[in-house]
């Protein structure tokens, strides 16, 4: 078996193939693993340092369909990470969004097709949903995205469908809620926060923190997109939520509590132009087609991912200036 991963060196790609390559999927054990990742900003060839040799890297874009059509040659499984993500970043600059999430997943949707790749998992994010005020979010729910971010990712989802539709190709779709854990990018609000707090340095929180999200922890979502890569339904799209919602004024207060400080450390700040609300996702589907279930207590994951933030400076501090100057 040849398992390609797109954006195998960012924050979730990378425990994917971490997990991969050392044995903790086994009904993909001895797969050939092909990372084809960019290596914008938020990439990083030390995230895969503990599997070195493991796998095979290739740096390359996406959007190049020569690339892709080279790495495609022989592959069984693509799990396609490869996106740009943050939100914030998204509404000053939407541009490389289109770029990459959109023109980028069509090649590989056609590079995939090209080379009769057997299944294609494609993951995505509750934000396509827009924002909910009760319940949660079922996979047929219509997409309301709120921001270029969630606006590209819903339009490369519509993609996925659209091969899987016209082509046969066989697609599954994965939409996760927050994710958190090791190796985040320190831009994404747990690690900045950290960062920052465990720095002596003061955190922005957005408008009045009563903003609702759902925090799934790296792990369990690998272990979705694995179910997912194994026996999903090809077409269907699967909801991968951790089950703890909670407000931003609650995720501070615990990170606070964590790191030492109390709130004179928080700095409200000014609303994030068209802030959803709230994210739910319904996992009923994944749960009991795929025996899915979240297995990470949210409690005892923050506070290994807030000592894991700890013990690695040397990891996230380059990181941060690397940050400074992609948005300069």
């Amino acid at each position: 078996m040849r398992v390609l991963v797109t954006g195998g060196a960012g924050f979730i790609g990378s425990h994917y193939v971490r997990e991969l390559v050392s044995g903790s999927y086994p009904a993909f054990a001895g797969a050939e693993v092909v990372v084809l990742d960019k290596l914008t900003y938020a990439g990083s060839e030390t995230n895969l340092a503990p599997v070195a040799g493991k796998f095979e890297f290739v740096r390359g874009d996406i959007c190049d369909a020569e690339v892709v059509a080279e790495q495609m040659r022989g592959v069984d499984v693509v799990v396609h990470f490869a996106a740009e993500s943050h939100v914030d970043r998204s509404i000053t600059g939407s541009a490389d969004f289109v770029l990459t999430n959109v023109l980028g997943t069509q090649t590989l949707l056609q590079g995939a097709l090209n080379a009769g790749v057997g299944r294609f998992v494609h993951v995505s994010t509750d934000e396509v949903y827009g924002s909910i005020e009760d319940g949660s979010w079922s996979e047929s729910h219509i997409l309301e995205p709120n921001s270029p971010y969630s606006a590209s990712k819903a339009s490369s989802d519509l993609l996925a469908r659209a091969f899987h539709r016209t082509h046969g190709l066989p697609v599954s779709i994965t939409r996760c809620s927050n994710n958190y854990g090791p190796y985040q990018f320190p831009e994404k609000v747990i690690p900045l926060f950290v960062t920052n707090l465990i720095d002596g340095k003061k955190v922005p929180l957005y408008g009045d923190g009563l903003n609702v999200r759902d925090w799934l922890h790296v792990a369990d979502h690998c272990r979705g997109i694995q179910l997912v890569a194994e026996g999903g339904r090809p077409g269907e799209i699967y909801n991968i939520g951790g089950g703890t919602e909670l407000t931003n004024r609650e995720l501070t207060e615990r990170l606070l509590a964590a790191t030492g400080r109390d709130w004179s450390a928080v700095e409200p700040v000014q609303d994030r132009k068209g802030h959803d609300r709230r994210y739910s996702v319904d996992i009923s589907k994944i749960s009991s087609e795929l025996g899915y279930a979240p297995q990470v207590d949210f409690e005892v994951g923050l506070a290994d991912t807030v000592e894991w933030y700890r013990e690695n400076r040397a990891w996230w501090e380059p990181l941060k200036e690397r940050a400074q100057l992609a948005k300069g």
